[in-house]
């Protein structure tokens, strides 16, 4: 192989890139190195950003119980919450992100299932949600699924939640079509439909919020069972590290504050922190 000669000019720039290039390495990879370091890395996160009471984009900052669980998390792993990059996960795009590498790990209501731990890892749960309903606090005709029946039952685009409920407990169930969870809200307020239904931290978040305060209740109906988990990727040793905050964190009761700081508002009747691998079908 011919050596070239490297004359004084390129040999200057060459200096000056290889500068840059070490001062930039104390940012690190913007996705963290998974390894828990810190040490001025960066770490991304997955969350919602349009679920109140979990994981919530405000103008200041982001907020949720997902939110808190994730920060702990990232602490335990070395990582201040000024180094969390934090990145919308939306519920279809989970499995990829952490495939392709976009995030370290993901917190927004991730439900473990069979098909999705074919895909990426889960470290959890740290909390067991349930299907339920949301209707109007002064409500008392709907104490069971089965008196969903003739009721108008909010049908958010692409959910199962409200077919599900037609088809094994309430046939005669009118699904009322909305955009959003969100969108439902003030129709159940005014009375244009009876019931929400999705998972019960989920609504438990939307009845907290301040402008709905005392107006929701939760019916308690447990239809599902919704084990949340945090996803990693596929052969992640962040999956043992991830398990050993959470247990940090329910033994040091900060789980337990995070739960009523964000679900106080609604009476959520939560179910007490699940043990670590203990999936509940």
């Amino acid at each position: 192989m011919k050596l070239r000669k490297v004359t004084a000019a390129s040999a200057t720039v060459l200096v000056l890139a290889l500068t840059a290039t070490a001062c930039g390495s104390g940012d690190g990879d913007d996705n963290g190195s998974g390894s828990g370091s810190g040490g001025g890395k960066k770490i991304a996160i997955g969350i919602k950003f349009d679920q109140p009471g979990l994981g919530q984009k405000t103008p200041q900052g982001y907020a949720g119980f997902d939110v808190d669980v994730a920060t702990y998390v990232a602490k335990k792993l070395g990582y201040s919450e000024d180094q969390i990059e934090w990145k919308e996960s939306k519920s279809a795009d989970r499995e990829t992100m952490l495939q392709r590498g976009d995030v370290d790990f993901i917190a927004a209501t991730y439900s473990i299932t069979p098909e999705r731990q074919e895909k990426v890892d889960f470290a959890g749960p740290y909390l067991l949600a349930h299907q339920d309903v949301l209707i109007r606090a002064d409500d008392d005709s709907i104490k069971s699924p089965e008196d969903l029946n003739d009721k108008k039952l909010c049908s958010v685009t692409g959910s199962t939640s409200a077919q599900n409920i037609k088809d094994k407990l309430a046939p005669k169930a009118q699904l009322q079509p909305y955009p959003t969870y969100s969108a439902c809200l003030p129709g159940l307020q005014n009375g244009a439909i009876d019931a929400l239904t999705t998972d019960d931290s989920i609504l438990a978040g939307y009845a907290a919020q301040a402008q709905f305060k005392g107006k929701f209740k939760l019916g308690g109906f447990k239809m599902t069972n919704e084990n949340y988990g945090i996803g990693v990727k596929k052969g992640s040793d962040l999956k043992a590290k991830i398990n050993d905050a959470l247990e940090a964190m329910v033994s040091d009761g900060s789980w337990e504050k995070a739960v009523k700081d964000n679900f106080g508002p609604a009476d959520y009747k939560y179910e007490p922190a699940p043990k670590i691998g203990d999936i509940k079908s």
